[in-house]
């Protein structure tokens, strides 16, 4: 399909312009934080000791290309998707239904599935919750009919842990300079300029969000009052941390809010909960043990994969950060069972509880695409771990 609508994308380089296509991503993306930390696969733990070294995050020489009129539909029903996601995260008992299919034989979700009934059953003492959603897309074409438009289809819709909303923002950034340096053949002129290379906020709005959910807590609980935080959970050895650190950076920086990453390991370790009805969440960092932290908000990056929840702390380690939250533990709405049945025109024209509008968006009714086609196959299905994404500018 790709080719049918861009024959001759990406261009050709002489030598010389590829490697001054190379040089330039490299040292930008140094520069400017576009990097990841290198694994062991890539960098030896001999080489790297100290775990210091980091490396250009992989990214395309040119910008990946994708229609604009998919790019403005995919803006412009993600709102209606965002409102779904979080309406069924609060429909306890359509949610139940689609566990009930899996916790038989997904003892994953049958963990998430026992926190939330251990949260619920103590009692809920904050209505409020934030999602940061990623929704991932791929463009459609009918093969059978030549006349047919582009579209978009939904293949997955990210509810924790949903990454590159740092890394992403850089590359678009990164392009944009490559352009503006006349990295890019003569060749490519129709096809990239600065009116195909749109900004990509998701660092600032991302952030934003997350600094709106922190000032919605409201001032500190405890007695005597403490200082308030945001705490990210996040993976032990995080290769990603550059994607991670745009965001808390800019939160220090542009909002002035203490943010801090606590490896989902060793929650248990450094934060409590009060006795009292508050059960406030109080986070003391291991560098400086004399102050505590009163959390507002856990933004997590780590515990939604079946290795972190294997020890036999995990269920404590995920209660630990879930002491108040209203929804159910967000891999619950992003199963593929769930998946299916949000891609069912009925499910979708379905009113819920909480919802703002009677039903989804029409819009969005036919971007799903159907997941399974048998019922065993709903059976076995379980929470994507594997994120898909697109680093790249769109024109």
């Amino acid at each position: 399909m790709a080719a049918s609508i861009y024959p001759d994308y990406p261009p050709q380089t002489t030598p010389e312009q590829h490697d001054f296509l190379l040089s330039n991503i490299k040292d930008w993306s140094i520069l400017n934080g576009l990097a990841v930390r290198p694994s062991t696969s890539f960098v030896s733990a001999d080489v790297n000791r100290s775990g210091s070294l980091a490396v250009t995050a992989p990214v395309t020489l040119f910008p990946s290309l994708f229609p604009t009129s998919c790019f403005v539909e995919a803006r412009a029903i993600q709102i209606a998707y965002s409102e779904l996601y979080a309406t069924i995260a609060r429909d306890r008992d359509w949610l139940r239904k689609i566990v009930e299919e899996l916790i038989e034989v997904d003892d994953f979700i049958a963990k998430l599935w026992n926190v939330h009934l251990a949260v619920e059953k103590e009692g809920y003492v904050q209505d409020l919750s934030l999602g940061l959603f990623r929704s991932d897309y791929m463009v459609h074409k009918e093969p059978e009919d030549p006349n047919a438009k582009s579209t978009i289809k939904q293949v997955e819709f990210n509810t924790i842990a949903s990454s590159f909303g740092g890394l992403s923002a850089k590359v678009s950034g990164l392009h944009s300079y490559l352009h503006s340096i006349s990295a890019y053949p003569h060749t490519s002129a129709s096809l990239i300029d600065a009116s195909s290379l749109p900004a990509n906020p998701s660092i600032t709005s991302l952030a934003h969000g997350l600094a709106t959910a922190y000032g919605a807590y409201g001032p500190s609980k405890s007695s005597p009052k403490l200082p308030l935080c945001i705490l990210f959970v996040v993976q032990s050895a995080e290769t990603n941390i550059f994607d991670q650190l745009a965001l808390s950076t800019h939160l220090q920086t542009h909002h002035g809010i203490p943010t801090f990453h606590l490896p989902f390991s060793v929650i248990l370790a450094h934060t409590k909960i009060s006795p009292d009805s508050h059960r406030i969440l109080t986070y003391r960092p291991p560098h400086s043990p004399r102050t505590s932290y009163e959390v507002t908000l856990c933004y997590f990056r780590a515990g939604y994969s079946p290795a972190e929840k294997s020890n036999k702390n995990s269920q404590r380690q995920t209660l630990r950060t879930s002491p108040a939250s209203s929804p159910p533990p967000p891999p619950l709405p992003n199963t593929f069972p769930a998946y299916d049945q949000l891609s069912q025109p009925s499910i979708l024209s379905t009113p819920r509880p909480q919802a703002k509008q009677p039903s989804a968006s029409p819009r969005i009714r036919n971007k799903a695409k159907t997941m399974f086609s048998n019922p065993s196959a709903k059976a076995a299905g379980t929470i994507s771990t594997v994120p898909r994404f697109r680093l790249s500018s769109i024109p």
